[in-house]
């Protein structure tokens, strides 16, 4: 008989152990002790910063996970100190450092770092990264200090800046609470903020060192690095009432919104086979639009777009392809010959997605831009060639590139983009705080693209390639990483609630196509044969969660969305649509812990269906699990960990 998977295998998709984060506590001074460094600061209750951390990367701008020693904390009423010792890196290069952190309750925090180079340490960053929230603090004054001495007044960026929008930083001070502002001093560096709203980070993140200098650099055998981050507190706060109420947390369904954008998925000419081998289960989901992908340095050819067209119309999708460009000095008969192809093949796509290869690496600021075939006149030849079509341009890659290199979106149809949870960090409240800043991305996407409609995706928490580094990191061992493929989350709890939430977002934004992942493969919906080990799915073939919550968005398909308000949007993220037949409503839980939830603006003969890791393994081997519904209490409806919940009224 097949033993039952753990909690943590239904909920994250691996047994992986994570450190529970420590609370410490001086006075009203609050801060999360987690792996060595602070999330969380909050002072009276109200965050002040979202995180302090020493970081180390290597020279793809993999982070490596320290190796803590000699751990001793010290908390009182009035004071938290910690000290520790640390190591970092691989079995040819090793950095130790050992860490001071003292904070009082007067709000005064001071984290000091000193390293040592145990042999030449090769590195794109190894320093303090602080990160500022985005709620409350987006399009806010902020006073800077300059490594000069000078001071200016300025704002945190509203729209995504896609340069660094502060340098050269001594410290940064903003209001955090009416009344209440706090100076974060920066010492033993220059430092510089990345806008990390690019990147769907829910932060502006300071870091050193400025991006202007060579990187990766070496840090010699035996020399030290020596920095220190202090918080202090000026002002009087006002009195503010903070909310600690049990009370469920509110959602309200309320008037039309838009038509609900079509779901898509992306579909890779190495996953053919295994498709056509399930194909009646996949074709179940529903997705409205298949991404056919195209490379010649793949070797694809006219054959492999051939079989892609059978995959998507055995599934009874609409056929969209996304084209590389490879060659700089002969694009134009690349693309002539790819047009070719397509008249060939009756000229099944309805939009074509043209990139170039050069666009697929990241280029930051400052740095000069690699040879590319000239965008505009790219897409007028491919209005030529590739007849009735609608044309997307934009990235491949993601938004991050889109907001650096602005398309030219009076020669397209449609600007297209896609992101990644996993770019800086890979810990589980990292990748579900990422949906809080996909408002922000939607906003200034719709900005730059000067109203021209706009699709994102294919999208998942892995990355498809890596636009920093030679390659997606290798994750052989399926545990928690950044800049990797293979996330072993995708096949637990939490992907299903980050695709509603990921889907709602975007679709509140203004997205007129969403797709999110694949059908197959490390981002895909059903178990696969793979080199790497998957917790459960290795002995029961099934249905990955994923599998439902795309299912369930599917069924959106030319319905009229309709507003929905949460009183935790952090926490709780909903989306609604209604058919002429009924009213969906999806709600994710996008915590790691137990939700009350009130739904009001419905009827109240409501039925639901949840999914949880109490019933992911019936899930796993029913198709149909959503259809298994049951009358609804709205008034309290109880959302387990990353679970989500499937809404019925009956018009």
């Amino acid at each position: 008989m097949l033993k039952e998977p753990s909690r943590s295998v239904r909920l994250f998709g691996t047994d992986d152990p994570v450190e529970e984060p420590r609370i410490m506590r001086a006075g009203p001074l609050v801060a999360e002790f987690e792996a060595g460094n602070l999330r969380y600061i909050k002072f009276h209750g109200i965050e002040m910063i979202r995180a302090i951390s020493y970081i180390v990367r290597d020279k793809n701008w993999g982070t490596y996970n320290p190796r803590i020693s000699n751990l001793k904390i010290d908390e009182a009423s009035d004071h938290i100190a910690i000290s520790y010792d640390a190591e970092a890196g691989n079995a040819g290069e090793i950095l130790k450092y050992s860490a001071k952190i003292a904070g009082s309750a007067d709000g005064a925090l001071r984290f000091e770092v000193v390293g040592t180079a145990v042999s030449d340490f090769l590195t794109n960053r190894t320093g303090f990264v602080v990160l500022h929230p985005i709620e409350g603090v987006s399009g806010a004054p902020a006073t800077i200090e300059h490594t000069d001495g000078q001071k200016v007044e300025t704002r945190f960026p509203l729209l995504i800046d896609p340069v660094q929008p502060m340098m050269n930083l001594r410290a940064i001070t903003h209001e955090f609470a009416p009344g209440a502002k706090v100076r974060c001093l920066m010492e033993g560096d220059t430092f510089e903020m990345e806008d990390q709203r690019n990147w769907t980070d829910a932060s502006y993140k300071t870091y050193v060192r400025p991006l202007a200098l060579p990187w990766p650099y070496k840090i010699q055998k035996g020399e030290t690095i020596s920095q220190t981050i202090s918080l202090s507190i000026s002002g009087q706060m006002k009195s503010i009432s903070i909310s600690q109420s049990t009370q469920p947390v509110e959602i309200n369904i309320g008037k039309e919104y838009g038509a609900a954008p079509s779901l898509g998925a992306a579909l890779d000419p190495e996953d053919i086979d295994f498709i056509l081998a399930n194909l009646f289960v996949l074709k179940n989901i529903g997705v409205h639009y298949l991404i056919c992908h195209y490379d010649p340095r793949r070797g694809h050819n006219r054959i492999t777009l051939a079989r892609q067209i059978d995959v998507a119309r055995a599934l009874g999708c609409e056929l969209w392809l996304e084209a590389l460009v490879t060659s700089v000095e002969e694009w134009e008969n690349e693309i002539s010959e790819l047009g070719n192809s397509l008249n060939a093949l009756g000229r099944p796509f309805s939009v074509v997605m043209l990139s170039p290869v050069s666009d697929l690496k990241c280029t930051l600021p400052g740095s000069i831009w690699p040879p590319c075939p000239p965008a505009k006149d790219m897409f007028v030849l491919a209005r030529k060639v590739f007849g009735d079509v609608k044309l997307a341009g934009g990235m491949f890659s993601f938004f991050t590139e889109l907001n650096r290199k602005h398309p030219p979106v009076d020669a397209m149809d449609l600007v297209s983009f896609t992101t990644s949870a996993l770019v800086h960090a890979s810990d589980d409240r990292s990748i579900t705080e990422s949906l809080e800043a996909l408002p922000h991305i939607a906003r200034s996407v719709s900005y730059l693209s000067k109203n021209l409609p706009w699709a994102v995706g294919p999208s998942a928490i892995g990355m498809r390639d890596n636009p920093y580094g030679a390659s997606v990191i290798d994750n052989s061992r399926d545990i928690r990483q950044a800049m990797n493929r293979n996330d072993p989350r995708h096949r637990g709890i939490l992907a299903a609630a980050f695709d509603i939430g990921y889907y709602a977002q975007m679709a509140y934004g203004g997205a007129k196509a969403i797709a999110l992942g694949g059908l197959a493969g490390p981002f895909g919906t059903i178990t696969d044969k793979t080199p790497w080990p998957k917790p459960y799915y290795d002995q029961a073939r099934g249905l990955y969660p994923v599998y439902h919550s795309r299912r369930a968005l599917a069924q959106l398909k030319e319905a009229q969305l309709l507003e929905v308000t949460s009183a935790v949007p952090r926490d709780i993220i909903g989306i609604a649509a209604k058919t002429l037949d009924e009213s969906i409503v999806l709600l994710a839980n996008c915590t790691g812990r137990q939700q009350q939830v009130s739904v009001s603006g419905l009827s109240q003969k409501v039925q639901m269906t949840i999914l949880n890791a109490d019933n992911f393994s019936v899930a796993a081997h029913n198709p149909d699990f959503l259809k298994q519904s049951q009358d609804a209490n709205i008034d309290n409806i109880v959302l387990d960990s990353h679970s989500f919940a499937c809404l019925r009224q009956y018009n």
